[in-house]
């Protein structure tokens, strides 16, 4: 009688930690999107309004891509589609990445319920460096689009992102 070897190769198990992190940025992006378009419902409301549709993006896409040139009189800069569609994929991206950032935020409070309140502490202190920012480093935007309507923008933003966030993780509990 004749005995066969068989040959075992360990392999090891498909790890979840990839899959999960895949997933959470997965969620960040779609939470960041969803910040970003109602930023831009929220522009392209107050734009129509006032009679010039698209002409915020325009104005931010001006003072990003061109230096901000022609923003010196920005109620005479005419509306570009160019600059709506470069300034709006460059927010889109901006915001998809700052989507994952608070997903990978939120999977830490999850496991560390103590760490909630530093989480939302930095979310005021990144709300008010970012209104600060804008005050030194872009003045002739601030003096187009009025400080009201960025700060609302950005509360509806996160509205947005925390009604989606909050849905998608259900059991989040933030102890102080």
């Amino acid at each position: 009688m004749t005995t066969q070897a068989r040959l075992s190769i360990p392999v090891e198990a498909p790890r979840p930690a990839p899959l999960d992190a895949t997933r959470l940025y997965q969620e960040g992006m779609i939470g960041g999107v969803l910040g970003a378009l109602t930023i831009a419902v929220w522009f392209l409301l107050l734009d129509t309004l006032s009679g010039r549709p698209l002409w915020t993006p325009t104005v931010l896409g001006t003072a990003l891509f061109r230096g901000g040139a022609g923003l010196g009189a920005p109620e005479t800069l005419p509306v570009s589609v160019e600059m709506v569609l470069m300034f709006t994929w460059v927010h889109l991206l901006v915001f998809a990445g700052l989507g994952g950032i608070v997903a990978r935020l939120l999977d830490h409070v999850e496991r560390h319920p103590q760490s909630g309140f530093g989480v939302l502490l930095l979310f005021v202190v990144f709300q008010f460096g970012f209104i600060v920012t804008a005050t030194f480093v872009a003045p002739p935007v601030l003096h187009a689009l009025s400080s009201w309507s960025i700060l609302v923008a950005n509360l509806l933003a996160a509205a947005a992102m925390i009604a989606y966030f909050r849905r998608r993780h259900p059991n989040l509990r933030v102890s102080p």
